[in-house]
């Protein structure tokens, strides 16, 4: 389906088109084009078309939408204007549903970075980070809808969660990871004393953006108002 005057309308697309690929990133179903549609707000994109078994080219701009989620607060999205009619079910053997999942966690883990990247750049504002009372939100929602939103809730919430944990911050197993790296560098450990004080500047951090996301859940609108972005 189309939405009249829509992004995908003014660009030239059509009911009964098939998105083959998006930037060069080939599509296969309907959340991997929303996947990579929703980061990039008024962002020019390369669409390949088929249309009556011909390829066509067209360059498309996803609009800028503010949407509330789950848990009621804003978040920013480009928006093309299209929706998919048909809906199918495939049954894979373990093998394939193993490098399914694996492809999903990726795309999922690259789409996180993307938006934590946009924040720190400025482009998207922190407003919609969430911290445990918006999870706590979100979960109820979702749970409502049955048991498959649920698990792929648990499965991209605990794909966050241990990204998150894989951050070089020290107290966290990606801080770990670099006190290794670092010590493969210089060929001996590091100190106590350095270990001391990077343990307790990693905790300061995460108590620090722990008290920002619960801020962010009880008070969306105060870092818009304080100068913050």
């Amino acid at each position: 389906s189309l939405v009249a005057g829509s992004a995908a309308d003014q660009a030239g697309l059509m009911v009964g088109d098939k998105i083959v690929s998006v930037d060069d990133v080939n599509i296969s179903k309907f959340d991997e084009l929303k996947r990579i549609v929703a980061p990039n707000p008024n962002k020019k994109m390369s669409f390949i078309i088929l249309r009556d078994n011909k390829k066509l080219a067209f360059d498309v701009m996803p609009r800028l939408v503010e949407r509330k989620d789950a848990s009621g607060a804003i978040i920013r999205i480009g928006l093309l204007g299209v929706g998919s009619e048909k809906t199918s079910i495939i049954r894979h053997n373990p093998i394939a549903a193993f490098r399914i999942a694996v492809q999903e966690t990726w795309s999922t883990t690259l789409q996180t970075v993307e938006y934590l990247g946009q924040m720190i750049a400025g482009s998207r504002s922190a407003e919609e980070l969430g911290g445990p009372i918006r999870i706590a939100k979100i979960s109820g929602a979702v749970t409502e809808l049955g048991l498959a939103s649920t698990l792929y809730f648990m499965a991209v919430l605990s794909i966050n969660l241990g990204l998150i944990n894989l951050f070089p911050i020290p107290i966290l197993d990606g801080g770990h990871l670099f006190f290794y790296f670092l010590e493969f560098i210089r060929g001996r450990p590091l100190g106590a004393k350095a270990h001391e004080i990077a343990s307790v500047a990693g905790l300061g951090v995460v108590i620090a953006l722990m008290v920002f996301v619960t801020l962010n859940d009880i008070w969306p609108n105060f870092w818009s108002g304080s100068g913050f972005s």
